[in-house]
């Protein structure tokens, strides 16, 4: 007696294609917005431009509370914990008045002085702004532009053809390197003078 064949029955020939694997999905070109609690955000240290409870405000929170928030704030992580807030401080408020848990934001990795230049050119171009919180907008990119542009090799040549750091603000901003560094140099304002 012979027993039955368990065998698979051979195949002559070619071997069958193997099967390609799946193209892994896409990933995110760019950067990727987050939604971040507003408990973990905290403010930018030394922030020259105040939040106001104004009508620009009521208007911007009518608007997250018809729609949600529409632009994203820009974080980077904090040390401590959580994110400092580069350029959103308005939109955070905003967010806290509507009721709202989190609000969307981009996270980047940024250098003190990238950050602060970041923060001025993000916020200056608004219309309410204080001739004191410009100055100390400009005096605080003016400084960080000068950090940046430190001389870490004393056998280069190339760093007297620099252009100084408020002639490049001024270009940015279309104004003379004379009204940056007037801006720049004015006194920070009294307590008293943020009260009226």
């Amino acid at each position: 007696m012979s027993s039955p064949n368990t065998s698979p029955p051979k195949r002559r020939g070619r071997l069958p294609k193997a099967k390609e694997a799946p193209a892994p999905a896409p990933q995110p070109q760019g950067e990727v917005v987050i939604s971040i609690p507003l408990t973990e955000l905290h403010p930018f240290p030394n922030h020259p431009f105040k939040v106001r409870d104004d009508d620009a405000m009521k208007e911007t929170t009518e608007s997250v509370k018809e729609y949600g928030m529409l632009t994203p704030a820009i974080v980077r992580p904090r040390k401590a914990g959580g994110y400092e807030i580069v350029a959103g401080h308005r939109r955070k408020h905003a967010c806290e008045l509507a009721g709202l848990a989190a609000l969307p934001a981009l996270v980047r990795n940024l250098d003190d002085d990238t950050a602060t230049i970041l923060m001025v050119d993000s916020n200056i171009q608004r219309e309410n702004i204080l001739p004191s919180e410009r100055a100390q907008a400009y005096k605080m990119k003016l400084e960080a532009i000068k950090r940046r542009g430190a001389r870490t090799d004393l056998t280069s040549p190339n760093n007297s053809a620099k252009l100084r750091s408020d002639d490049e603000i001024g270009a940015a901003m279309g104004m003379s390197s004379d009204t940056v560094r007037n801006y720049s140099s004015s006194p920070p304002p009294t307590r008293a003078a943020w009260s009226g």
